[in-house]
């Protein structure tokens, strides 16, 4: 993320122009892609708005580019004619302000998990590390999903936009899900075994709802997967986030937000740091 370009932008975040067209002859929503595409417009959106209207996201175009791109589509696919129903422009500025609100929506919903797991988990001790741990895994989760699509927009040229965004939080809500699951196991064990150790009773956890963490993921991949194959070319980033993020949450909730809660009662942290801060230092003579 850090090297550019970075995450590839879409119209939805540089500006463009949308349109809503209705054909007056039937119209599939491929027809409609190729002939964009050989009119290097590749990068536009299609959506079915019901029988033979459609949404048209592109770049920003000037009034003879929109015309030339409406008689292009009125020789190809519907010579009777078409009716365009609306035409509007996009402007940067309005996309960052979709970036901004987004931002916005991430920490507002950041904020609101981890004080609702520390106050569901305040009958056992600490109950503000379970909370921070989630935390910690969501942005881990967000993380892994961003760096993804920051490579796959540098060699696939794969372009994040709205979709992106509400998959995003979609994910989050997924993997906070089973990581609560997770916690809530942990927290059962600890109040029916308090002097069991915080690591013993995690083990005990993973193992008890490990299975559940599996089988729940699967069976939304195969689901997810199937869309992927079948559905339209539309959905195809967000599907991506969905199975990128399924695939993470599920190991982030076992092998990150519980080895930070247990690391953190055994004070490994500090000892980390420590050694790291020793390495750094120059050798005394």
């Amino acid at each position: 993320m850090i090297i550019a370009p970075g995450l590839n932008p879409g119209i939805d975040f540089t500006g463009g122009s949308t349109m809503t067209v209705k054909f007056a002859d039937p119209t599939e929503q491929q027809e409609i892609r190729t002939s964009l595409e050989s009119l290097n417009v590749s990068d536009a959106t299609v959506q079915n708005f019901g029988e033979n209207t459609f949404f048209i996201r592109t770049k920003e175009l000037s009034e003879s580019e929109k015309d030339e791109l409406l008689s292009k589509l009125e020789m190809e696919v519907s010579p009777n004619g078409y009716d365009v129903l609306s035409f509007d422009i996009v402007s940067p500025l309005v996309a960052q302000e979709t970036i901004v609100a987004a931002f916005w929506a991430l920490f507002a919903a950041a904020i609101g998990i981890f004080f609702y797991v520390w106050w569901a988990f305040r009958n056992i001790p600490k109950p503000f590390r379970y909370g921070t741990a989630a935390i910690i895994a969501l942005l881990h989760d967000a993380g892994v999903i961003i760096g993804i699509f920051a490579i796959l927009g540098f060699v696939a040229d794969v372009e994040v936009n709205t979709m992106f965004l509400i998959a995003l939080l979609t994910v989050i809500g997924y993997s906070v899900n089973d990581t609560i699951v997770v916690f809530d196991r942990v927290r059962e064990n600890i109040i029916s075994a308090p002097n069991r150790s915080l690591e013993a009773n995690v083990n005990l956890s993973i193992g008890e709802t490990i299975g559940r963490s599996i089988n729940t993921s699967l069976t939304l991949l195969l689901t997810l997967l199937a869309l992927m194959l079948f559905g339209g070319p539309t959905l195809k980033s967000f599907l991506l986030v969905l199975i990128i993020g399924v695939l993470v949450g599920t190991y982030s909730s076992i092998a990150v937000a519980t080895q930070i809660v247990v690391a953190w009662e055994k004070q490994d942290f500090p000892r980390i740091f420590s050694r790291i801060t020793k390495r750094r230092l120059p050798a005394s003579e």
